[in-house]
């Protein structure tokens, strides 16, 4: 007999399924990519979103109702999205909780309307929807869905509908997309997304693969625990709080009261659920606050003193250490406090709040440092293959004591999490859509500290774009893009929108065709050697660049960058 409900143990179950067969087929994702680029990590973005998610909905308890798994698994996507792909699954999560909202289980209509707020969530946290990805897929699996349950409301039935019409959407993602279709791949996402489908269903009909419990992830870096290890913050409390049935979290007055009772406090959900944590002398109070409004889970108390103590002596060495350089140079030029050595505005004094930080994601030692030349206050190591999180974004932003921040991704795959952060986090935030590093350096020199971020975001950004930028790699397997054939091993040159500029089997003459796709005008040529290169064969391709390129300078920086032998800018 078919299955005509699903309660939260089901649910649950139906989840872990999905994950682990998702991870059963993480590389054949991965292997999607447009583009012949030795990056391709919509498969691993998933993944890992959906790992935390996982967590997160294990955490709510193996006899929790569907309605509080749901609201976990959201919880944990939102806090563990990662690219493009992981935000937008994590909405349509969002979605599908908000869609079983109340339930404590759920039928196969009801099942449908979930995918359906699912669809809707995902479409909206989209500027510019594109057709032909993860998010028709949604929408015409969600479509079937609905059809399905009005004539038959069964689970099984339902997710049938479901899968076969994810099965079908997937396969005409290239016809809607000229650039799959030229590529001979499907949409990537909605691959993964019918893969999440197929291991709910398998589940269901009792043939899943066994799904090992998700690994904790690694903890957190102790950075607020370091940097104010001589303060004292008592105890550093965490829970994940849910709201009363049939009540909501007034978000804002949580936060408000939590900061009168500690410090370095962070909120982060929406109505139905929240993440807390705050360092506090009275770790009772705030559980007991917390439990006053709903339901506690994943509660975590730890002696920040006792921890404190161990770490000083080692912080109080790096300390001297990191700043014997501009003690030294304060005294060389008579500055009584540090300067950014780019725009040589005084930094804040100690003590006080900044008025405007700026975050930085970066990929390779040696374009992270060129951050730090520039005044950054934090870099977040990611880039390629390795995207950031939005819950290591948003402790990014919770780690700078600012009124307000600006957040450089410096990949269009980190973009959309950026900006999903500035929504969560608890003072003015913006995104400045760097799509490479070269861009975001382009754009700190736009950076005027005496605006506020959403006027330099403006600025930074025109800047960001006025610089030209060349990528260069290797094709890691034969593909066609724009109507040009590409090999596997040939050297290929993408603008910064991952469009083919120049391909070829010979890296210098490749590179020189892409410098010559330029607007001329140009004064200086960086090159930025990373993976794949060395400072000898970056110095005899800036002779060859500075001979076709006349009158230009030509500079050498090491980057470290992966996966991109270089990254060029021309200004």
């Amino acid at each position: 007999m078919a299955r005509r409900s699903c309660d939260g143990p089901g649910l649950l179950g139906a989840f872990r399924a999905a994950v682990a067969n998702l991870e059963s087929h993480v590389d054949e994702i991965n292997g999607l990519n447009v583009f012949p680029v030795p990056d391709g990590d919509t498969g691993s973005n998933m993944l890992a979103t959906v790992r935390a998610a996982l967590v997160e909905a294990e955490g709510a308890g193996t006899n929790a109702p569907a309605e509080r798994v749901a609201a976990a698994a959201s919880f944990g996507a939102l806090m563990g999205a990662r690219g493009n792909s992981g935000v937008i699954t994590s909405q349509i999560l969002r979605g599908i909780a908000e869609g079983l909202a109340g339930k404590a289980r759920f039928n196969g209509l009801d099942l449908a309307n979930a995918l359906d707020s699912g669809t809707k969530a995902a479409y909206g946290a989209v500027a510019k929807p594109v057709e032909g990805t993860i998010l028709t897929v949604i929408r015409e699996s969600s479509a079937a869905a609905v059809e399905l349950a009005e004539r038959q409301n069964d689970i099984e039935s339902v997710l049938t509908a479901t899968l076969d019409a994810a099965e079908k959407s997937v396969a005409r993602t290239p016809s809607l997309l000229p650039i799959l279709r030229e590529a001979g791949v499907v949409d990537s996402g909605g691959q993964g997304l019918y893969r999440l489908f197929q291991g709910a269903l398998l589940y269901m009909l009792g043939e899943a693969p066994r799904a090992s419990r998700p690994s904790t992830p690694a903890p957190v870096r102790p950075s607020v625990l370091v940097a104010h290890a001589d303060e004292g913050f008592g105890y550093e409390t965490m829970f994940l709080l849910q709201a009363k049935s049939g009540e909501s979290l007034d978000v804002d007055a949580l936060r408000n009261h939590l900061e009168a009772l500690g410090e370095s406090v962070l909120v982060a959900g929406d109505p139905r659920a929240v993440k807390v944590h705050v360092h506090s002398d009275r770790p009772d109070l705030v559980i007991g606050h917390g439990l006053s409004l709903g339901a506690l889970s994943r509660i975590s108390v730890e002696n920040l003193d006792d921890q404190a103590r161990d770490v000083r002596e080692t912080r109080a060495a790096e300390f001297t250490a990191e700043r014997e350089p501009e003690r030294a140079a304060a005294t060389a030029t008579g500055a009584g406090t540090p300067m950014d050595s780019r725009n040589g505005h005084d930094r804040t004094p100690a003590g006080s709040p900044l008025p405007l930080a700026v975050i930085a994601v970066a990929a390779g030692e040696g374009l992270a440092a060129i951050f730090r030349d520039f005044g950054v206050s934090r870099i977040v190591v990611g880039g390629q293959a390795a995207n950031p999180s939005t819950g290591e974004l948003l402790e990014a932003i919770q780690d700078v004591d600012a009124r307000e921040v600006l957040i450089l991704p410096n990949n269009p795959n980190v973009v959309l999490a950026a900006r999903q952060v500035a929504q969560m986090a608890d003072r003015a935030v913006s995104v400045v859509p760097t799509r490479n590093a070269a861009e975001g350096f382009a754009a700190l020199l736009a950076l005027d500290p005496t605006k506020g971020a959403a006027a330099n975001a403006t600025d930074m950004t025109t800047a960001g774009r006025a610089v030209q930028t060349l990528a260069v790699t290797t094709a890691v397997r034969d593909a066609t893009i724009s109507g040009r054939k590409v090999r596997l091993g040939q050297t290929i040159v993408l603008d910064p929108d991952d469009g083919l500029v120049a391909v070829s089997d010979d890296g210098i003459a490749a590179v020189l065709d892409g410098m010559a796709s330029l607007q001329p005008g140009y004064e200086l040529v960086t090159i930025y050697y990373g993976e794949g290169s060395d400072l000898a064969a970056t110095e005899a391709l800036a002779r060859k660049v500075g001979a076709a390129a006349a009158g230009a300078e030509i500079e050498v920086v090491h980057g470290g960058q992966p996966h991109y032998h270089y990254l060029i800018s021309a200004e």
